[in-house]
């Protein structure tokens, strides 16, 4: 690996988002990609990789095998558990680091979300002032989230960070200790990135995570919620999977951006709950559920099945009551200039459900490379 290959480390490489940011690496230029993976040693973090590229790509995978390169990791060990000699090489070896492994769950104890999202951050951050140091780190990408705005209400702008917000859980809060972190990092040529509600390819419908939005409208599409928790007019900002990837890789190719955040969220062109509701209703060809108070909703009579899809999905209910505005203005009109623009929740969300109900809500998976075949 050498410095004028322009080598990109990727963390995440095997998640939802940082699967779709692998794939534009590969098709969208020629640069080394080096992927750091939480496996045993490096032949278990290869055939990992491997596996990631047979669902990307399918049989093109094999031509995107010589630029990948798999190096076992634990995020949360000093030097990422390298060795001094593996980790100084790493560090001289690469120009963009795009940091995008996380915890995503929501109900880890918040030592736990911190071990991984925190201090992951911080021995990535290490990385960056080593690669830094040997002079040729051009920009450290870190992949945050919006909902770092926790419970802050009205508008949350991209140069916002600390509002006074409490947290709905420690996924949020990680994550906005995490964005602390990286703002305060001397000699770090970073850049944030804040995603919203990630779903499935607005093309293909898509997904590797059923998560968030997903489980509410897997439990209705069962009949098991009739009345859901929510203020119907709460604005529900949700992006898709490839317009987040197309969005991170140009901006971490663009001139300029260091010290810069930006809102890859869909802003004020967010869907409602009660737009949601009315086309799931559609969609599954059942009665609108009612949309009631957290409060009224608590004391509905439910049976065992409803209390049993209400447990699971009790964790996204507070994103269906927020008050919060992601100002993006800004990152839009940029993008907007490279032909990257997000898409209204509405005009993709069958394609979202019919792959959905296609994979069994992801029981029966099928590969990216086959769901953009079809």
């Amino acid at each position: 690996m050498s410095r004028s290959e322009g080598a990109v480390l990727l963390t995440g490489a095997t998640g939802f988002v940082g699967m779709e940011l692998l794939a534009r690496y590969l098709e969208q230029g020629e640069c080394q990609v080096v992927t750091l993976v939480r496996a045993g040693d490096d032949g278990d973090a290869r055939r990992r990789i491997e596996a990631v590229l047979m669902n990307l790509f399918g049989a093109r995978a094999g031509g995107y095998v010589r630029r990948v390169e798999a190096i076992a990791g634990e995020l949360t060990a000093p030097r990422i558990g390298l060795s001094r000699e593996r980790w100084d090489a790493l560090a001289s070896g690469v120009t963009t680091i795009v940091h995008s492994a996380a915890s995503v769950s929501f109900s880890l104890p918040i030592e736990e979300a911190r071990a991984i999202n925190l201090e992951g951050t911080r021995r990535m951050l290490e990385l960056a002032r080593r690669a830094a140091t040997c002079g040729g780190l051009g920009r450290y990408a870190h992949v945050s989230t919006a909902y770092v705005a926790g419970t802050h209400r009205g508008r949350f702008r991209e140069r916002d960070l600390d509002v006074g917000q409490r947290f709905r859980n420690t996924y949020e809060q990680s994550k906005f200790e995490a964005e602390q972190l990286v703002r305060c990092a001397d000699g770090v040529p970073f850049t944030i990135l804040r995603p919203s509600i990630v779903v499935g390819d607005r093309r293909s419908g898509w997904t590797a995570a059923f998560n968030v939005l997903y489980w509410p409208l897997r439990a209705f599409a069962h009949g098991l919620f009739t009345a859901v928790p929510a203020d119907p007019s709460s604005p529900l900002d949700v992006v898709s999977v490839d317009y987040v990837a197309d969005a991170i890789h140009r901006l971490c190719h663009s001139p300029g951006g260091i010290g810069q955040t930006y809102h890859l969220t869909a802003g004020v062109h967010a869907s409602t709950i009660q737009e949601l509701a009315s086309a799931a209703s559609r969609y599954f060809n059942r009665p609108l559920p009612e949309v009631l108070s957290p409060a009224e909703f608590a004391t509905r009579e439910r049976t065992p099945a409803q209390d049993s899809a209400l447990a699971r999905a009790r964790a996204y209910f507070p994103y269906f009551s927020i008050g919060t505005v992601f100002d993006n203005s800004a990152t839009r009109a940029q993008l907007e200039r490279a032909g990257i623009s997000a898409s209204p929740l509405g005009e993709y969300l069958d394609r979202l459900l019919d792959f959905a109900t296609r994979s069994r809500w992801g029981k029966r998976p099928i590969a990216r490379a086959d769901a953009l075949a079809t």
